[in-house]
């Protein structure tokens, strides 16, 4: 038997089915992989899989599964070359969640950016207000997106933990054709749409002058925000969280320069108002894309893509379709959510719009942790399901409850304490200071169950169980969110901070329905690859 890590030179006797570290469903066609050296390999052919990471295949005697060779990287060191299915789970969990964490917070950062030089424009407030509707409609292409880097997370991560690295790096190109595709349509489409959309749903004449070509470039930038994200997605899964880091690093240190340059004229540029902190977006992000590429496509990371003999492989394609699809109608839910929560608060004026922007985007803050744990537990959860370890994947879910659970009630802490400090940071307008503090109050709360329906939701959509998260998706924001904050702004006349009341309901029962998903167990049963 061959020491773990190396290629095996003798073909397997056993058929692929019988082979229990990796699932290859009998339906699809066999489909042959090129990696990165130009040989060919059967994708469910002879496998290799060190003994001691699979108990099982050990005591059944079967012949090894060949690892493909990581990139040439440091192999071994760092963790993106780290065993995930053996160790410590909470060790291995933090390894993995501290830079998504740090990523995390440097998103936030970025959002939190335009807001405080936005309101520095002559326009204040309300340039405020349209950072806030024109994040909203972009995120609406972003999460219906995402279900696309979950599929993408959920196949590589179970092919990274089948021993399967040829396989994996197969996978990333397939999910990166749906991308560029989705792209091409979703970022023209808001290009033409910019002012057809601020009209339907009310915007004031104020802020759509202020807010139109700011719009228009940022539906630009989420070509290579996207770049950036489906490529982090591919190295998260994979194992490698630190050039994900850098990449967004990288991104936010240039935004955070560009910002203020392009927005008020400095160091002898032209002065685009709100429209330089979209500018700016567009450059950071791309210099972020090219930090994740480089490393796929070097191979100096676990991974490494090349596009020699690629070609459109529609099994695969179908299965990221299959998983990715009901992912991505979980995202346009959110995302559809906050568009009726936008036309529900325009009514009650641009102040409200104003107060609505700076209380989502603060929220943020109060969950900084959760997508960052949420991510790292779906790696763990993916690639030991990939190594038949369904008990390891449960207790990085329960151990990023913890986690995230922990870092909530930190971060709440200061915020319910000084909330007006925060707002300050943006504004001082009174009226929307006297309308802000009470509504942040109430979502810190909110964000406390927030953070753990991430982990959850990324747990199961890592898992594969991706229709599962949009069912439960549906039922708290669209049936009960919704409706909620109709009836307690107009309804009950509670005016906007009856969003924030609905919003907190909504999360509470998000994390709550997700807790018996957790026990039924289905996710731990959903063949991926």
């Amino acid at each position: 038997m061959n020491e773990p890590g190396e290629r095996s030179t003798q073909p397997s006797d056993d058929p692929p089915s019988t082979n229990p570290g990796l699932y290859i469903d009998p339906a699809l066609p066999r489909f042959r992989v090129a990696s990165p050296d130009g040989i060919q390999s059967p994708a469910n052919g002879p496998f290799h899989f060190p003994p001691e990471a699979s108990p099982s295949i050990a005591a059944a005697g079967r012949s090894p599964i060949p690892s493909a060779p990581a990139g040439r990287g440091p192999g071994g060191r760092g963790h993106a070359h780290a065993d995930l299915t053996t160790g410590s789970v909470p060790r291995h969990l933090w390894a993995l969640a501290w830079p998504q964490w740090l990523e995390n917070v440097l998103g936030i950062l970025d959002q939190l950016v335009d807001l405080f030089w936005a309101g520095r424009l002559p326009s204040g407030f309300r340039a405020i207000a349209g950072v806030g509707v024109t994040l909203t409609f972009v995120q609406f292409g972003l999460m219906a997106r995402q279900g696309m880097d979950q599929a993408l997370r959920a196949m590589v991560s179970r092919a990274v933990g089948a021993g399967d690295t040829h396989l994996a790096n197969h996978i990333a190109l397939q999910a990166f054709t749906l991308n560029i595709i989705y792209l091409l349509i979703i970022v023209s489409a808001g290009w033409l749409a910019t002012d057809i959309l601020l009209i339907t749903f009310g915007v004031s004449d104020e802020i759509r002058t202020e807010t139109a070509l700011y719009m228009r470039v940022e539906f630009l930038s989420m070509a290579p925000l996207a770049f950036r994200g489906m490529s982090g997605a591919a190295l998260q899964a994979s194992g490698d969280v630190i050039t994900p880091l850098k990449a967004t690093t990288l991104a936010r240190i240039l935004g955070v320069v560009f910002t203020p340059i392009l927005m008020f004229g400095w160091l002898g540029f032209p002065a685009y108002g709100l429209m330089g902190a979209a500018l700016a977006n567009v450059i950071a992000q791309g210099a972020g894309a090219a930090v994740n590429f480089y490393a796929l496509f070097r191979g100096t990371s676990r991974l490494h893509l090349t596009l020699r003999n690629y070609k459109l492989d529609f099994p695969i394609l179908s299965r990221l379709l299959r998983i990715g699809v009901p992912a991505s109608l979980g995202g346009l839910e959110r995302a559809i959510s906050q568009l009726i929560l936008l036309r529900i608060v325009t009514p009650f004026g641009d102040v409200a719009l104003s107060g609505y922007a700076l209380t989502r985007r603060i929220e943020n803050v109060a969950n900084f942790g959760g997508m960052g744990v949420g991510n790292a537990a779906g790696v763990m959860v993916g690639q030991n399901l990939g190594a038949e370890r369904p008990e390891r994947s449960k207790q990085a879910l329960r151990w990023g409850l913890l986690v995230v659970l922990g870092i909530s009630v930190v971060v709440a802490i200061p915020m319910l304490t000084f909330p007006g400090l925060f707002v300050s940071i943006f504004t001082t307008q009174p009226d929307v200071m006297d309308l802000t503090i009470p509504w942040l109050r109430i979502l810190v709360f909110g964000a406390i169950f927030l953070g753990m329906g991430q982990v959850f939701q990324q747990s199961f959509n890592v898992a594969g169980d991706t229709i599962t998260v949009a069912i439960v998706t549906f039922l708290s924001l669209i049936l009960i969110e919704i409706p909620l904050a109709w009836f307690f702004s107009h309804g009950l006349g509670i005016g906007p901070l009856g969003l924030g009341w609905a919003h907190l309901i909504g999360m509470g029962m998000r994390a709550g329905l997700f807790v018996p998903v957790y026990f039924w167990g289905h996710w731990l049963k959903v063949k991926v690859i």
